[in-house]
């Protein structure tokens, strides 16, 4: 059976994700979804996530479509892929510093995972950002 690995914060979902997560289930048997820890996306994003990493994991695993949920690796983002090995490893269509780093991990470590880019449902209106711009203005 194969699998698809996608990786995300999955903050406040959103019908954006929903759609990724169909999206990327058309590809594999298994949805494998690896949410990134709390203090990776204050790292990243610089800002504190609303619901925290437990709470993410806990709404992910109620949602039919997602087979698993991890979550992701503290120093090294990529060691949950040598670990699972999936067949497929499904971006964001915004996960754009992603892809070249990780084709070299791949192949650094003769991993065979093939690499897709998901395509956006409706980015003007249904990005986290966006999303979240919203709720913390109605507050």
């Amino acid at each position: 059976m194969k699998m698809i690995m996608l990786f995300g914060t999955f903050d406040i979902l959103h019908p954006g994700h929903i759609n990724l997560f169909e999206q990327a289930k058309k590809h594999a048997d298994i949805l494998t979804v690896v949410v990134a820890q709390d203090v990776n996306v204050k790292k990243n994003k610089k800002h504190q996530t609303i619901f925290n990493q437990r709470e993410r994991i806990k709404m992910l695993k109620n949602i039919i479509l997602i087979d698993k949920v991890i979550l992701g690796n503290k120093k090294d983002y990529y060691q949950v892929i040598l670990k699972n090995k999936p067949d497929i490893i499904a971006l964001g269509y915004d996960q754009k510093d992603c892809g070249p780093g990780l084709e070299e991990f791949l192949k650094k470590n003769n991993l065979k995972a093939k690499i897709i880019r998901l395509k956006a449902y409706q980015p003007q209106r249904l990005k986290s950002h966006k999303v979240r711009n919203y709720i913390e203005s109605m507050i």
